[in-house]
């Protein structure tokens, strides 16, 4: 089961941004497909973004063109960079690691599904004025 500390949340004004950090142990994370997803209250988690091991990315709509995923492999870190943030991102962010289509040792596809129902603590997320 992989085990991931997130950091980085915080509070910003409208239009700010945030920089959020999926640090990852237990597991190296070269070979593992990386997803963030957020929960805002009395909402159900919604995928945000993944990045597969071969550095392929997927956003949801809603954060497209805002938000920006990165991994650093040798810090065995997945980042999530959010700009232009609205309220409706107000949530806590969490990461986890999501399912893959391999096409080859150069291609795979990440999926906005998390492998297992475990969650860390996450990172509280507030946009307000």
């Amino acid at each position: 089961q992989l085990q991931a500390v997130e950091s980085g949340g915080g509070s910003v004004q409208p239009g700010g941004s945030l920089r959020l950090s999926c640090a990852i142990s237990r597991f190296t994370l070269d070979y593992r497909a990386i997803g963030w997803f957020r929960q805002a209250p009395g909402k159900e988690r919604e995928g945000v973004s993944c990045i597969s091991s071969t550095s392929n990315t997927k956003y949801a709509d809603s954060v497209k063109d805002r938000f920006f995923i990165s991994r650093d492999n040798a810090k065995n870190t997945v980042y999530l960079q959010m700009n232009s943030l609205s309220p409706e991102a107000s949530a806590v962010y969490y990461c986890a690691a999501v399912g893959f289509v391999r096409y080859s040792n150069s291609y795979e596809d990440c999926q906005l599904v998390a492998l297992d129902d475990a969650w860390g603590q996450g990172t509280q997320v507030t946009v307000s004025s």
